[in-house]
């Protein structure tokens, strides 16, 4: 049996004008009868690095009894020279995570995938410091490349989880991370009696967007920190409404 867990995420391809820029990671998340992809806001666009691309490749699985069988599944960021993800503010400022809709009648035939929704949510007093989380994506673009699965990095959570690090929509995991795993879910394991219902017991806490350092850090003297920034999940429910205001507040 494979963990529903591992089928909600699929590995994220950044291309401009058929060129392959960067990989990354992204998750399912379903709101009402709309599929969304949801990834780090700066894997479509990142003004600081000149990142400019025009569409994604996502996998998909074809075939429920065999993962071996995957496609590519191209997703356009523009129509009529707009962009079409969705991205957000909250009363911290930007936040590092954008969702885009994907057209269920696009997808491939027999498409196997989960998705987070709403009974996934952790909300915003749902672990305290130190809890065990994961977080499942493609460091550097490694995966089970025969499967087309990700992997899980153990963490935990290393800021206080009721507040808002340095008042930004943030909090911090514990975890050894690299390139690749921007937009990847960090996700704790849901108690048994409790949770969403059926056989994907995982629950949404965040979206891990980036490593942070000490820029004083001494590069031979000092080891690097070793914390992430994960923006909290709770901005979905408001990113993926049907009706929805210009910037989630």
């Amino acid at each position: 049996m494979t963990d529903p867990l591992l089928l909600a995420v699929t590995r994220v391809s950044t291309l401009r004008d058929q060129q392959h820029l960067t990989n990354a990671s992204g998750f399912f998340y379903t709101s009402g009868e709309q599929l969304f992809l949801v990834t780090s806001r700066h894997v479509f666009q990142d003004d600081s690095s000149e990142h400019y691309p025009d569409r994604i490749l996502i996998e998909l699985h074809t075939d429920a009894d065999n993962l071996a069988q995957a496609t590519d599944f191209s997703i356009p960021l523009y129509r009529n020279g707009k962009s079409i993800w969705r991205e957000a503010k909250d009363g911290g400022g930007a936040v590092d995570v954008a969702a885009i809709e994907l057209d269920r009648n696009a997808l491939p035939e027999g498409v196997n995938y989960r998705s987070f929704d709403m009974e996934h949510m952790i909300g915003m007093r749902g672990i305290e410091i130190g809890t065990a989380l994961l977080i499942v994506g493609f460091p550097l673009g490694f995966h089970d490349a025969l499967h087309h699965l990700p992997v899980a990095r153990h963490a935990i959570a290393a800021s206080c989880f009721d507040l808002r690090f340095q008042g930004q929509g943030y909090f911090l995991t514990d975890a050894r991370t690299h390139r690749g795993m921007s937009g990847a879910p960090v996700v704790a394991r849901a108690i048994s009696d409790e949770g969403p219902a059926g056989d994907f017991k995982w629950m949404l806490a965040g979206i891990h967007s980036s490593r942070l350092d000490m820029g004083t850090r001494d590069l031979q003297l000092d080891e690097a920190l070793g914390l992430n920034c994960a923006w909290f999940a709770d901005i979905l429910p408001t990113l993926t409404a049907t009706m929805r205001p210009l910037h989630c507040v």
